[in-house]
């Protein structure tokens, strides 16, 4: 019987740095917790290690076994969301009993242009002259 669910008000998933973001923790457990925990956190994923930094969280204590709790969050001005051909930086929003195992998360884009940045884009190829037959000096 255990559920978690994490929702952000009008279900919006596309922030902007340094934007507010709030949203709802709702959880239903068979026993009272310790504790539950929202966060607020990137990850990278892809080749090499993976890294992981919590910018805030929002932590209710002795909460009941059934409980909705509202969240608000201020982003900060980065790192934006971006896939790369080797690694890729996402952030998400995640509810956390405690102790224990159960968690859930809502990933989330947190970038100026609204969309994940594609860096595998990003200049890919040299310049060219006028006539198209080489670089540029």
């Amino acid at each position: 019987m255990n559920n978690l669910r994490i929702e952000t008000l009008d279900n919006q998933t596309s922030f902007a740095p340094g934007s507010p973001i709030a949203g709802i923790a709702t959880w239903q457990m068979e026993a009272a917790p310790g504790a539950v925990e929202v966060r607020l956190f990137w990850f990278t994923d892809g080749k090499g290690d993976r890294d992981v930094g919590v910018v805030d969280r929002v932590r209710f204590d002795n909460p009941s076994a059934a409980d909705a709790q509202p969240f608000a969050f201020t982003l900060p001005a980065g790192p934006y969301s971006f896939s790369g051909k080797l690694i890729s930086l996402q952030w998400a929003l995640e509810v956390v009993v405690l102790p224990g195992e159960h968690a859930t998360r809502l990933e989330i884009v947190v970038s100026p242009t609204g969309a994940e940045l594609d860096l595998t884009t990003l200049g890919g190829q040299p310049d060219r002259n006028a006539d198209g037959k080489g670089p540029t000096r």
